[in-house]
């Protein structure tokens, strides 16, 4: 008999929550990842992703189980995806030092494009102390880009290609440098410089001139203050 004939409710029936659909688990881990790049993993809820999608929290209890599921699903089918992009576009060079680090500067350029929220997220839960996702970076990208490329450059050095003046393993830290926190702090500096007229190609053809010469060989004879 119905609730209207007994006049009990009636429970749940299993299965999905209604408003369900094809493409909504994506959409709930992109209603995820904006809440914590915008007010960081410890301070978003389960409710406040639900409220971010306009669904009920029942659709993330069905999709992710709880916070942590749901946290484990962002990290790695988007966190891990947005370095993969970058992953891919080193492949896709040859082996010239220079190539290799424009690869990686149009990587990630691709990558923030692509995922505009990861420079943000990168600030917050990474590098400040206590982040969730900076175990993320040393266990699982780190081996993947990182340290492969720090490999690479020092090969590339006792092979008398790069500047043997830089640090294989800083160069890989000024890369990320140049590439993540000026589209992070790009709300600042493009209001202080009224810099509106930079777009993305425009940085990413700037960090590649600086970084062209930055890596050269130096001259012979030529002497360093």
């Amino acid at each position: 008999m119905s609730q209207a004939a007994t006049g009990k409710p009636q429970p749940r029936r299993a299965g999905r929550p209604a408003g369900d659909g094809p493409d909504q688990r994506e959409r709930l881990l992109d209603a995820a990842v904006a809440c914590y790049s915008r007010i960081g993993i410890g301070a978003t809820s389960l409710r406040s992703i639900a409220r971010e999608a306009n669904v009920n929290p029942a659709l993330l209890h069905y999709y992710f189980g709880d916070k942590s599921q749901l946290q484990e699903a962002v990290m790695q089918e988007r966190l891990v995806a947005a370095f993969d992009t970058v992953r891919a576009s080193l492949q896709r060079a040859d082996g010239d030092i220079a190539a290799q680090v424009a690869a990686f500067v149009r990587g990630m350029d691709e990558a923030i494009a692509r995922y505009p929220w990861l420079p943000a997220l990168w600030v917050r839960e990474v590098l400040c102390e206590g982040g969730a996702l900076r175990p993320l970076l040393v266990d699982r990208v780190a081996p993947l880009i990182p340290r492969a490329m720090a490999a690479r450059f020092a090969q590339a050095q006792r092979d008398g290609e790069m500047n043997p003046r830089l640090d294989p393993r800083l160069l890989v830290v000024s890369l990320v440098g140049l590439t993540l926190f000026p589209a992070a702090g790009a709300p600042i500096w493009r209001q202080m410089f009224q810099a509106d007229d930079i777009d993305a190609d425009a940085m990413r053809e700037h960090t590649i001139a600086l970084l062209d010469n930055g890596l050269a060989l130096a001259a012979p004879g030529a002497h360093h203050a």
